[in-house]
């Protein structure tokens, strides 16, 4: 694990997943709305170079962890704790995608690693965020989790990526629920084709439930960056507890 020291904050968020992607656009977003951020993801060199390029280095701190071990995330939030002695939110986005393969043709391994990454690293820190909110004064909080667009209908040969990413749901409803009784706010964004490097086969053809190759529009990772703190900055007392971000033209409604 490593730490970058940090100055004392005032809002304290969590992005799991914030060395590239939909991570590193919405934690640069939060530093800019005037954020702590701790930026989590498995290489602390991805993490350095991703802080080094945010709008506020000084309030970044960058602790390398993997969501899949329960453990290193144990050890992500103790850091968080010591440093802060809060969370304020939690942007549960790490996450995972493999090559499209049919249910026969899908390796043991490959769909462990994409339940471990994006199921169960999703509730390991989840669990550490329930934690860490019920104890600290004032109590409460907001985690979000990164659901999808296959959070409701799947693709083509995506069956560990869509089984996942339901289950993500469940997870928002149940802990929604659970965490009503001590201010802890816990919602979903689910997000159809931002523009990142895992998205870049999109523009180039993807397989569709007819059987066709069709190019999908993309939006500016941005729009999802907006939203998300958005949804941060909320009071306490309001949850977003599901919202859809998309890009406009992307064969989403309709789809099959």
């Amino acid at each position: 694990m490593t730490v970058t020291p940090v100055s004392s904050p005032a809002r304290i968020a969590l992005v799991t997943g914030a060395s590239a992607g939909i991570g590193l656009a919405c934690a640069h977003a939060l530093l800019a709305d005037g954020w702590t951020v701790v930026f989590n993801g498995r290489s602390a060199e991805r993490l350095q170079a991703a802080i080094e390029a945010s709008p506020a280095p000084g309030r970044a701190l960058a602790v390398a962890a993997d969501v899949a071990d329960p453990a290193q995330v144990a050890a992500l939030f103790a850091t968080v704790r010591e440093r802060f002695g809060r969370l304020d939110f939690l942007f549960n986005n790490a996450g995972v995608f493999t090559a499209g393969a049919a249910p026969d043709e899908l390796t043991v391994e490959a769909w462990r690693r994409m339940v471990d990454v994006n199921l169960h690293g999703a509730f390991y820190c989840l669990r550490e965020a329930f934690a860490l909110m019920k104890a600290q004064a004032p109590r409460g909080g907001r985690i979000l989790n990164n659901g999808s667009i296959s959070a409701h209908v799947p693709r083509p040969n995506s069956v560990a990526y869509t089984s996942t990413k339901h289950a993500i749901t469940g997870l928002t409803r149940s802990g929604a629920l659970d965490g009503r009784a001590f201010d802890i706010a816990v919602g979903q964004i689910d997000i159809g084709n931002a523009a990142t490097d895992m998205t870049t086969a999109m523009a180039k053809g993807m397989l569709q439930a007819d059987g066709t190759l069709r190019e999908e529009a993309r939006m500016d990772v941005q729009a999802v960056a907006d939203m998300v703190v958005q949804i941060a900055r909320l009071p306490l007392a309001a949850n977003v507890l599901f919202t859809t971000v998309m890009a406009t033209g992307m064969p989403y409604v309709g789809r099959g």
